[in-house]
């Protein structure tokens, strides 16, 4: 799956330079998108695309090859969120060239496309809330709770004993209940701020333009992290950043354990890497629902 003067599409593409020192060479068996890939495809996002190249800075496959020095060995199983790309294309292909210190050992009981669905979204949601620093008992509230990045912030919150508020529509509602969140708002609502008891310790903002009207909601002092580029100005000494996401292979080992474990639930859809354009139109226009597409080889 190919970016060619910025359009999307099917092309046949050279394959990937052998696994230099520290390198490997994964046969590519799914692989995410997420909004994020629209910044790929021309600006926003530099990972080193050489284009014509493939899309997508995160997948799961099997070890093809490996370089000197990287700890694995043909045949093993890999989850892995890579930027900058080293091979100058991505995980939207059939095989893909990544750095072997940013990729994590896949548990067998992970298939390919949970695993897929994992790396960017978790390490997101992970670093965003190690960030936040918040403790048993503390106040959260999440902006955009029904998307992947928000479902998988809202369990892992709760497993530390943060109380979640997250905005949602109302059909996602009973869904982001039962992971954990102790009360979803729907976001439909324009008064939806004022519909909430503010005083949160934190915020974590996942849902655009909504970061100035969660900051009264935060408590002075408090902290505020937007992944949506917009963080405020701060005041009344609350702490207020945005955060990008980094490759993080110990911390990908977590969540796959996790996700393995059956203690931090996933629901990706899986759809055959011949429809990624349709994919990625429905992801970057916000037409995905919520859910998580991960591009399959079947």
């Amino acid at each position: 799956m190919s970016r060619a003067e910025k359009e999307v599409a099917l092309l046949e593409l050279p394959e990937p330079s052998s696994p230099g020192p520290g390198q490997i060479l994964v046969a590519v068996e799914a692989a995410g998108v997420g909004p994020w890939d629209q910044l790929l495809n021309g600006a926003g996002w530099d990972v080193g695309l050489r284009p014509p190249a493939a899309l997508g800075v995160e997948g799961a496959g099997k070890v093809l090859a490996v370089g000197a020095g990287t700890g694995f060995a043909v045949g093993d199983r890999v989850l892995a969120h890579e930027a900058p790309l080293p091979g100058g294309s991505g995980f939207w292909a059939e095989r893909v060239l990544i750095n072997a210190d940013h990729a994590a050992a896949c548990p067998p009981r992970l298939d390919a496309v949970h695993a897929a669905a994992l790396p960017v979204n978790g390490l997101t949601a992970l670093q965003a809330l190690e960030k936040l620093d918040l403790s048993r008992g503390q106040r959260l509230l999440i902006t955009n709770g029904g998307g992947a990045t928000g479902a998988l912030a809202i369990q892992l919150a709760a497993a530390k004993g943060i109380e979640v508020t997250a905005t949602a529509s109302v059909a996602a509602a009973e869904r982001l209940l039962g992971l954990g969140a102790m009360e979803v708002v729907d976001y439909h609502d324009p008064n939806w701020s004022a519909k909430v008891r503010g005083g949160f310790d934190a915020a974590l903002i996942i849902a655009t333009s909504t970061a100035d009207a969660t900051l009264p909601l935060v408590r002075d002092g408090g902290r505020l992290c937007s992944l949506t580029s917009d963080a405020p100005p701060e005041e009344r000494g609350i702490t207020s950043w945005d955060l990008y996401v980094e490759p993080n292979a110990a911390q990908l080992v977590q969540l796959a354990e996790q996700a393995a474990a059956g203690t931090l639930k996933l629901a990706p859809e899986p759809l055959p890497l011949s429809e990624g354009p349709a994919a990625f139109a429905r992801v970057v226009t916000g037409r995905a629902g919520g859910k998580k597409i991960v591009l399959t080889r079947a």
